[in-house]
């Protein structure tokens, strides 16, 4: 076995759902992959045990008694947690999907689901974390263009002498445009990559996080857009800043 392998198998998932037919197949089929998963039935469960233990993945159903799953996401997300979330929904409405993007769930898996589909949609989730936490070299530890600062690992940002407080999403997207100063990114390439998604049909939650960014950023520019918008193309960090 590799150690990429056995890095993944190394985890902790948690399953909030209410149906306990479901949780149980859940618990069953993951069990037998990962180190440790437990399950909960109600939401208010859910937010304790996620606030009060380390996981390593949450499995969250959308409706549950007691708090439901976007407002559990949303609290996750408050406080500051990068666990990724994999939401359970018999909503398949791109309304829904979008909303739970944008308050910070990783992905989506609609019920019925298939337990392979599930599992490869979790293993991804799994990769894509164990791979953010490989040390990179002092490099890119900051990023620095024109007036815009960056410290990667303590996830802060300074723009022309003044602090801006983003969300996690919001970082993660402007290190990218950073990265690349000028060069256009496409939405789809944008969820690629900050979203680590690629299906058709979410991209106006990037069109949502990039209106706030952009308002954030501009605020301390006094009405000036760092972000640009290329028409037919996508996005890019201004030349000029």
């Amino acid at each position: 076995m590799d150690g990429n392998a056995s890095t993944l198998i190394d985890k902790r998932i948690l399953v909030i759902e209410d149906e306990q037919d479901i949780a149980q197949l859940l618990l069953m089929h993951f069990a037998d992959i990962y180190s440790e998963v437990v399950a909960v039935y109600d939401g208010l469960a859910g937010i304790e045990a996620i606030v009060n233990q380390r996981w390593d993945l949450i499995l969250l159903d959308l409706r549950l008694p007691g708090m439901d799953g976007l407002e559990i996401c949303k609290q996750v997300r408050s406080q500051g947690l990068t666990v990724p979330i994999l939401m359970l929904t018999s909503k398949s409405s791109e309304l829904d999907q979008v909303l739970g993007f944008e308050i910070g769930a990783d992905d989506y898996v609609t019920k019925p689901f298939r337990l392979l589909e599930l599992g490869a949609r979790v293993k991804a989730l799994l990769r894509r974390t164990s791979q953010t936490l490989i040390p990179k070299d002092d490099s890119d530890e900051f990023i620095t263009y024109g007036k815009l600062s960056l410290d990667i690992h303590k996830h802060k940002v300074t723009l022309a002498g003044q602090r801006v407080e983003l969300t996690g999403r919001e970082f993660k997207l402007l290190a990218h445009f950073a990265r690349s100063p000028g060069r256009v990114f496409s939405r789809m390439e944008l969820l690629d990559s900050v979203w680590g998604i690629s299906h058709q049909g979410y991209e106006h939650t990037v069109n949502s996080h990039i209106n706030r960014l952009r308002s954030k950023l501009s605020t301390v520019l006094e009405g000036k857009h760092c972000i640009e918008t290329v028409w037919g193309a996508g996005y890019k960090l201004t030349e000029e800043l």
